[in-house]
């Protein structure tokens, strides 16, 4: 496989310091530091106020390190921030599903113009009817309207897996779902209380799909905008991503992400931008997290991102992985199948009762239908 170059820009180290008696009034105060880029989200960091210069080193990579005056008027009449620029080489891995997760797709790596095929995705579902025990399950296909009680009826949606193959046809990664998506009581939609879960895991190292080792666990849930029927398009879908140490207890958080409901976006694993949060402790993951994520845990830096769409839009997820993560094939599967499993949650966040509106720009019918 070959990376793509890229280059990531840091911007830390914040300090502020202001002109007089100012800094003495406002030495315990936190500020809000908004650092905008073209083409690229407003940044909002907190940080302390620093009453006293520091010195500073630089290094071959620094294109700033150190004060710089803000503002208008005399110079030393003006506010001073502190900051550290860094550029630095940071090669990634394309990734794009050629089409939806649950129509069985290749992942192709892009590379400039050229779309090669590395992987193999198989979606699986349990397409059981309500005549054939639980009742939890619907079909359209029957040419009849559905009555608000067979609506009613959909009140689970589980069964889904997702296993990715290489080339060879061997299962080198998963997503299962581990706990099924279903309404909070009274509701009709995913609550926080009780979010819906995949299992993210990989072939073992006898490279059979008997013997999968969990790496993963990712939880979904729907958090609403507005009370009001008609903000449901603006509702958010939460995704939080915990690592699975081998033989321990713990897990660590990694990532927490909202995605809209409507218009899809990006779920990312990024170590300067969320450390580590460990449930309840990280010290004992420390080993885990070297293996399964290469420097992410202990040096920090960008390890993945996903773009999805929306719950009812045509999506075909587009990954980024970091160059310095990946060791082997195994580990780019992983973080594909992760990919797979964050798209098809925020299918499964749907609304129970509210049958799927048309996909944007496709005439062809919801590949999820008979489940949602």
């Amino acid at each position: 496989m070959d990376p793509q170059p890229f280059v990531r820009l840091s911007v830390g180290q914040l300090g502020l310091k202001l002109p007089g008696g100012n800094a003495s009034k406002a030495s315990s105060r936190l500020c809000d530091c908004e650092i905008p880029a073209r083409r690229f989200p407003v940044q909002t960091r907190r940080w302390s106020l620093r009453r006293r210069r520091s010195g500073a080193t630089g290094s071959p990579c620094c294109l700033h390190h150190g004060w710089a005056g803000i503002g208008k008027g005399a110079a030393e009449a003006r506010p001073e921030l502190h900051l550290r620029v860094k550029m630095e080489a940071d090669p990634r891995y394309i990734f794009q599903f050629d089409d939806e997760v649950a129509l069985n797709p290749q992942v192709v790596q892009l590379h400039g113009s050229s779309r090669q095929p590395i992987f193999s995705c198989k979606f699986i579902r349990d397409r059981r009817r309500p005549s054939q025990g639980d009742g939890q399950y619907w079909s359209s296909s029957g040419g009849s309207e559905e009555t608000d009680m067979e609506m009613a009826m959909r009140r689970e949606r589980k069964g889904w897996k997702v296993v990715i193959h290489d080339l060879s046809g061997s299962a080198v990664a998963a997503a299962f779902m581990a706990t099924p998506f279903v309404p909070a009581p009274g509701g009709d939609t995913v609550a926080r209380s009780n979010p819906g879960a995949w299992l993210i895991v990989r072939a073992g190292t006898t490279g059979s799909s008997d013997s999968w080792q969990p790496w993963g666990r990712l939880e979904a849930w729907r958090e609403s905008s507005s009370s009001a029927p008609a903000a449901s398009s603006r509702d958010t879908v939460r995704l939080r991503l915990h690592l699975l140490p081998d033989g321990q207890d713990d897990c660590v958080l990694v990532s927490e992400a909202p995605l809209g409901s409507d218009k899809g976006g990006e779920f990312s694993i990024d170590m300067d931008r969320q450390a580590p949060a460990p449930v309840p402790a990280a010290a004992a993951a420390a080993g885990h997290c070297a293996v399964s994520l290469g420097a992410a845990c202990a040096g920090g830096g960008f390890v993945m991102s996903c773009k999805v769409e929306g719950e009812a839009r045509s999506s075909r997820p587009f990954v980024q992985l970091a160059m310095r993560h990946v060791t082997c094939m195994e580990d780019a599967a992983m973080f594909v199948a992760l990919a797979a499993a964050v798209d098809l949650s925020v299918k499964a966040c749907r609304p129970f009762r509210r049958k799927p509106g048309k996909k944007a720009a496709s005439p062809s019918p919801d590949p999820l239908e008979l489940d949602t």
